[in-house]
């Protein structure tokens, strides 16, 4: 053997472990017939021993499906799950999942409340107790072994889920927006308890998976960040962060990389040919949820800005969470009135014309926009052709229903206010009728 052999010998590197979950082609539908809906598609995710991986997109992407699915309370449409290399058939023994509401039994004191899973486990009494005991003072709340959920904060509740699901010591820590449902100062100070057992290995975790659709978040505690698009859900593409702990939100790599992050999520603008497209390809395309009212401040404030701004940093001085700013981005792309690319926002000529605008000009200007959208056009023209009467409102959840399935309530509600905004027509909320509006 040449030296020059043993010298590539020696430098090869190691063979690759096994992901600790693996996930290939999954995919979830809903209903049958018409009235199938899809909420994701084509996923394929790999979570290594020692991750924090952090699910992130808007609202209807599928994130909570997924993590329902890999936890196995839910079951794939297509593709399959793999844990340690065997495939998932039920519920995955090695993986447990705090959800955003607190779900306690309000009957139970806190020590009974973190036990229950371990009895149903058949683990003996005195271990219970001896884990539960540890386990209520790591997450700090020692002295309220036998308080019960009525007798604590929101913040103390969730500490309490959190000592539950780590009781029966899970491989595969799975969280569903946990911090969604505290005040802010509670949902920092748990996520930096949570941060601080999970980087000095107090737990016996190996992994952890969560969901959520805070940006900062994201960036603060995951060591990957893996990005959904929706319509229907599937991965948009996957971020590494490299960043040491603790984590400052003021440090510039830090802001870079949260603002890489918004600008995966907001993607860029399509070109008017590519929305035409997609819209001529299905007769109801949907509609982001945003009011129009507050889309007009939006674009103000983006044109008392220069007509240009990052959309991170406006969304933060306008205090809007991800779900509430990305629609009004949407609907202002859908309309033509602003632009994005790679995370900055830039209004049109039109979007600086409807800022300066009076408010019954602004409806005059978008009008023609909103009845592009088919939706929109469709009940308007179905109204056109029986101007002499009203509509009622059923008779289009119907058809909307047939289409696409248990979205067509929500759908419906966006498409009128669109278009009493425009005044193309009118609706009167006590018939529930829909008629052209005489103006």
């Amino acid at each position: 053997m040449s030296n020059e052999t043993v010298t590539a010998a020696a430098v090869s590197p190691p063979p690759a472990a096994a992901p600790l979950l693996s996930v290939r082609g999954v995919g979830k539908t809903y209903g049958r017939g018409a009235k199938r809906f899809t909420a994701i598609r084509d996923v394929d995710l790999d979570i290594a021993s020692g991750e924090f991986v952090c699910l992130l997109g808007p609202s209807g992407c599928g994130k909570s499906t997924l993590l329902r699915i890999i936890t196995g309370l839910s079951v794939a449409t297509t593709g399959h799950v793999r844990y340690r290399g065997e495939r998932l058939v039920g519920v995955n023994p090695h993986a447990t999942i705090v959800f955003q509401t607190f779900a306690l039994y309000p009957w139970l004191t806190v020590a009974q409340n973190v036990t229950i899973a371990l009895k149903a486990r058949g683990v003996a009494a005195k271990e219970r107790e001896e884990r539960a005991a540890k386990l209520i003072d790591m997450v700090g709340l020692g002295g309220f072994a036998s308080a019960y959920p009525r007798e604590l904060s929101g913040g103390m509740r969730q500490k309490v889920g959190f000592a539950r699901a780590m009781a029966v010591e899970p491989e595969l820590f799975c969280l569903d927006e946990p911090f969604s449902a505290l005040d802010v100062l509670s949902a920092e100070s748990l996520r930096g308890e949570l941060m601080e057992l999970w980087l000095d290995r107090v737990l016996p975790t190996k992994a952890i998976l969560m969901v959520t659709h805070n940006i900062e978040e994201a960036v603060l505690m995951a060591d990957r960040i893996v990005v959904m698009g929706k319509d229907p859900g599937h991965i948009l593409t996957e971020i590494p962060v490299a960043l040491a702990h603790p984590r400052r939100r003021k440090d510039p790599h830090f802001q870079a990389l949260v603002d890489r992050v918004y600008a995966a999520v907001a993607g860029k603008t399509k070109s008017e040919a590519e929305m035409a497209s997609e819209a001529a390809q299905r007769l109801h395309q949907r509609l982001p949820d945003a009011e129009l009212g507050a889309l007009a401040g939006f674009v103000e404030k983006l044109a008392s800005d220069g007509g240009t701004a990052d959309i991170y940093r406006l969304g933060g001085e306008l205090s809007l969470a991800l779900d509430e700013l990305l629609p009004i981005v949407e609907a202002g792309e859908l309309l033509g009135l602003l632009r994005v690319h790679e995370g900055d926002l830039f209004l049109t000529p039109l979007g600086q014309a409807w800022a300066d605008a009076s408010i019954l000009a602004r409806r005059e200007l978008v009008a023609g926009r909103i009845l592009r959208q088919p939706t929109v056009r469709w009940i308007y023209e179905t109204l056109q052709a029986d101007a002499e009467s009203g509509v009622d409102r059923d008779q289009f959840r119907e058809v909307l229903a047939g289409e696409i399935g248990d979205q067509a309530e929500e759908q419906l509600d966006i498409a009128i206010n669109w278009g009493r905004y425009a005044k193309l027509f009118a609706y009167d909320d006590d018939t529930e009728e829909l008629y052209l509006d005489e103006e």
